[in-house]
């Protein structure tokens, strides 16, 4: 039996935005509430989570440690 591979054709960074998006939302956390968070403005966040930003590393670590996850998380589908 072949698993199905969610997202499969998607870039990296857009499957990373959806990722950030659940962990946020599991978390009970607003957007602009995590944006402050991690020092950013609420505009980039949404960019992040919408596939449209690439971030750096220091960003994804940063994002990590707000939502209180390991790194490891974020790149989880």
């Amino acid at each position: 039996m072949r698993r199905e591979v969610p997202h499969v054709g998607e870039p990296p960074h857009v499957r990373f935005g959806r990722r950030v998006r659940e962990l946020r939302e599991a978390a009970g956390v607003e957007q602009q509430e995590l944006a402050s968070r991690v020092g950013m403005s609420g505009g980039y966040l949404s960019g992040i989570e919408r596939g449209i930003r690439n971030p750096t590393l220091d960003v994804v670590f940063a994002l990590a440690h707000a939502l209180r996850v390991q790194p490891a998380a974020l790149f989880q589908d």
